[in-house]
């Protein structure tokens, strides 16, 4: 084998094994502080440490894991000041996202957005929280890169995996179907061109971060 295809595998496995630690993060298989050994992954997976190493260093650049004095690599907490950010953050900026993504939608975008929405419906019927999850946020992350503001792009890809993580906490207590009932109006309400509803109601799908701060 070259040296090329080994890198290519290396790649791969890496990815593989980073979105299987993710979605056990994200899905509460590993909480917060447990450790995650590069050895036992490495292990568990059959494979050399590389990998693993390259997995858990993204991990750690997205905030999921930290890196703790005699621990290792361990799941990053939770804390009610981040949730707040994010939640002034995006009552702050989707509505205009939103708005500003609205003057350029064309057919394709809207059919783009109810192909997502099915796509949690279908996610939810196979029961995959992950891709619920992976979804809601592509909904969402659309109007961030619609917008024309590439500020707004950045801010949003730093913030995606704490959102992502947050909203599976909270998923576990809103029915699945108002999930996707709340996503489907927003998307009625945006093809029907009313552009202040549209913002008012994306901002006000927000609340969920209000009533989990108190």
């Amino acid at each position: 084998m070259n040296k090329q295809n080994v890198l290519i595998q290396t790649v791969s496995l890496s990815e593989q094994v980073y979105i299987k630690l993710k979605k056990a993060i994200l899905e509460g298989e590993f909480p917060p502080g447990h450790r995650l050994l590069v050895l036992e992954i490495a292990n568990k997976f059959e494979i050399s440490q590389a990998p693993v190493r390259e997995a858990l260093e993204r991990l750690k650049q997205e905030g999921l894991i930290v890196g703790k004095t005699n621990k290792g690599s361990v799941v990053s907490e939770i804390t009610s000041k981040e949730i707040k950010d994010v939640y002034e953050f995006r009552t702050l900026v989707e509505g205009h996202a939103i708005r500003e993504a609205m003057k350029v939608m064309h057919a394709g975008d809207f059919e783009y957005l109810e192909h997502t929405v099915q796509g949690m419906r279908e996610a939810i019927k196979e029961k995959d929280a992950f891709q619920l999850v992976e979804l809601d946020m592509r909904f969402h992350g659309f109007f961030y890169e619609r917008c024309n503001n590439h500020l707004f792009v950045e801010i949003w890809k730093n913030i995606r995996t704490k959102i992502m993580r947050f909203i599976s906490i909270t998923n576990q207590h809103v029915p699945n179907d108002d999930i996707v009932a709340g996503h489907s109006k927003l998307l009625e309400v945006i093809k029907s061109g009313n552009v202040e509803e549209a913002a008012t109601m994306g901002v006000e799908g927000f609340q969920f971060y209000k009533d989990y701060t108190g």
